[in-house]
């Protein structure tokens, strides 16, 4: 199975230096010199790593296979992929093809919807959940609100905040409706 660790974007200098859009925890070690990372459309690579640096929490990188701006800038939107073993070995890390399609329950057991996917956001990963009137919540993927991620029973467990889901809110405006505030 393939997943995801970067997408390249623009390119940076005359040399074919590239920017990342990073996708993984670990880019230390996908993005290590010496690195051979398969690419998605795959008559792009694979692409080796010369170089990378980072800079105000950018990264940058050279391939042995572009030795130049022109040949970065052919790369630009390309995906750098890398093949995985489902093997389970990492604690509290999930891929999205993993979490998607889970269902999610409060922790008093009341059902909440279905896990649609994961978005990555500048601060943090999310959790898009599919309330079962069809509102799409995302729901940040933290420990205190997403206490138990229990994929091989086919679940998330979620604390929303108050005021967290489409049908937290609504409660809230009938209530409201209803005692004339």
């Amino acid at each position: 199975m393939q997943l995801t660790v970067a997408r390249i974007g623009r390119a940076h200098g005359l040399r074919g230096e590239l920017a990342l859009d990073v996708r993984t925890d670990d880019p230390e070690t996908r993005f290590a010199v010496g690195a051979v990372l398969p690419t998605d459309p795959p008559e792009h690579g694979p692409l080796t790593v010369t170089r990378t640096r980072t800079q105000q929490d950018r990264w940058f990188v050279q391939f042995a296979e572009v030795p130049d701006r022109t040949a970065a800038e052919a790369l630009r939107g390309v995906t750098l992929v890398v093949d995985v073993a489902a093997d389970g070995s990492e604690e509290d890390a999930w891929y999205p093809h993993e979490l998607t399609g889970l269902r999610a329950e409060n922790v008093d057991g009341r059902v909440l919807g279905e896990i649609a996917g994961l978005e990555h956001l500048p601060a943090q990963d999310v959790l898009v959940l599919r309330e079962p009137d069809g509102a799409r919540t995302l729901v940040p993927f933290v420990r205190a609100i997403v206490p138990v991620v229990d994929v091989p029973g086919g679940r998330v467990v979620i604390d929303p905040p108050g005021g967290l889901l489409a049908a937290d809110v609504e409660n809230l405006v009938i209530s409201e409706e209803s005692t004339g505030a």
